[in-house]
């Protein structure tokens, strides 16, 4: 095996290839080095999400994570077996990876060095198996103060987009101003200006500095070779983290934990990963999902069965109906007929019916003794208890990965095992309707106007 030591960063990760490999290096032309201008607000939202991803990946995270999947609502409707759910990060963890690796090797193509020009072959090979454990330390000295660099660059970049977006307004103002000028030049002439001239002109020195500091200003080699560094370590520490409880993430070689700066003195681990295509089986029988495979071609969210929520197309619908079940459970003042039936319309056909025979059912008991619906406030706010969290999540999951302005959040994002996507649907419906009739309950005999199916 032949190291490159001589293709900028990438003898500091020490990525070993073949020589029949090498000799797809071949140099072309010199460039010269070109700065990233508009494609900075493109390259700060990869970073960002690289940032989010590789926050996700700590150990304060991870223990999170853990204790989510031992909540209450996840373990009901999605699944108890923690080794799934992990396995199911793991797959959305590496696919979001691939997509952003794939990104940053797009923008590969315009820098100069040649590590980066292909990192595409680069990260392949790096998936195939063969890496030095010692430079892709997670949460080392150095890897925590590139991670900083990148933060102030995202930043800074968050901050030009804001300043042009201020100065486009007051650009627009300008050549009103001018055009009223040019039309009634009497009754604008005693007009002060000055003022607005002043605003206009800070915000423009404002927005030339936020160039000079932001990503507008630094090449594509830099800024690149910052995100491919991060891709490499995020990938490391994903098997690092999730391969002792991933049969197809399993380590071959022995790894040696280390934390703090990396001595310089340290031999290179190298470590083989068997998920060079990054797909994951799923072994045994799982609440929801049978025995599909989970992650084929790392499309996590098209995996999710026909008997789970996700699967059905309804996990949108139903987080909706949770989150207005909630806001009416909680509020003071009666909800008006409108907005109930507003509520039903939402729901599926059968679950329609599901909440007409357990309604009718319910009021025939209530008739009887109406002290029966004393208790079911209560009721309906523990289920709201494990439910509410998995609606809201959903919601965010979906927020956060289509939001179409300019986003440079590098907060960890929800995973799609926290949402309801892979929870039983006859369970989610079955307490979807339990909520329903709870609150119509509620309502009949607290307000004493509510219609006989909601």
């Amino acid at each position: 095996m032949v190291a490159f030591k001589n293709m900028g960063w990438l003898s500091e990760i020490s990525i070993f290839m073949g020589e029949n490999k090498a000799k797809r290096f071949v140099p072309e032309e010199p460039k010269k080095p070109s700065h990233l201008g508009i494609l900075s607000f493109e390259i700060a939202k990869i970073m960002s999400r690289l940032l989010s991803l590789y926050k996700s990946l700590s150990d304060d995270e991870i223990s999170k994570l853990r204790n989510v999947m031992k909540s209450q609502g996840i373990a009901y409707l999605n699944s108890k077996d923690e080794g799934f759910l992990l396995s199911l990060a793991c797959a959305e963890m590496l696919e979001d990876l691939d997509k952003l690796a794939a990104a940053v090797a797009r923008l590969g193509q315009k820098c100069i060095d040649i590590g980066l020009n292909r990192f595409d072959l680069v990260y392949t090979d790096l998936k195939l198996g063969i890496a030095d454990f010692g430079k892709l330390e997670y949460g080392s000295k150095q890897t925590e103060k590139r991670v900083a660099k990148m933060k102030r660059l995202t930043g800074a970049t968050a901050g030009l987009y804001s300043a042009l977006e201020a100065l486009a307004e007051l650009e627009i103002s300008e050549r009103k101003l001018k055009q009223w000028k040019n039309n009634s030049p009497t009754q604008l002439q005693n007009a002060n200006f000055d003022h607005f001239n002043q605003k206009l002109e800070q915000q423009r020195k404002r927005v030339c500095h936020f160039r000079e500091v932001s990503l507008w200003s630094k090449t594509f080699d830099k800024s690149v070779g910052l995100m491919a560094r991060l891709v490499c370590i995020i990938y490391a520490r994903i098997c690092s983290v999730f391969g002792p409880s991933n049969p197809v993430l399993s380590i071959k070689d022995k790894i040696l934990p280390r934390s703090g700066p990396i001595s310089s003195t340290s031999k290179p681990i190298l470590v083989r990963f068997y998920s060079s295509k990054s797909i994951f089986s799923l072994h045994g029988e799982h609440e929801g999902l049978g025995a599909e495979k989970l992650a084929k071609n790392n499309r996590v969210f098209h995996d999710a069965g026909p008997s789970t929520v996700g699967g059905s197309g309804l996990a949108m619908r139903y987080a909706n109906v949770i989150q207005l079940a909630e806001k009416y459970l909680d509020s003071a003042a009666s909800v008006d007929q409108d907005e109930r039936e507003s509520l039903y319309q939402m729901l599926p056909e059968n679950l329609k019916a599901s909440v007409r025979i357990k309604l009718s059912k319910n009021m025939k008991r209530a008739q009887e003794d109406e002290l029966l619906a004393a208790g079911w406030r209560d009721a309906m706010a523990e289920i709201m208890r494990w439910l509410a969290p998995i609606a809201n999540d959903t919601m965010k999951w979906q927020w956060e990965r289509n939001f179409d302005r300019m986003k440079f959040d590098s907060k960890p994002s929800v995973l799609l095992l926290q949402t309801l996507h892979f929870s039983d649907k006859e369970k989610t419906e079955a307490a979807i309707a339990e909520l329903l009739v709870g609150l119509s309950c509620i309502y009949r005999f607290e307000n004493r106007d509510c219609n006989d199916h909601f």
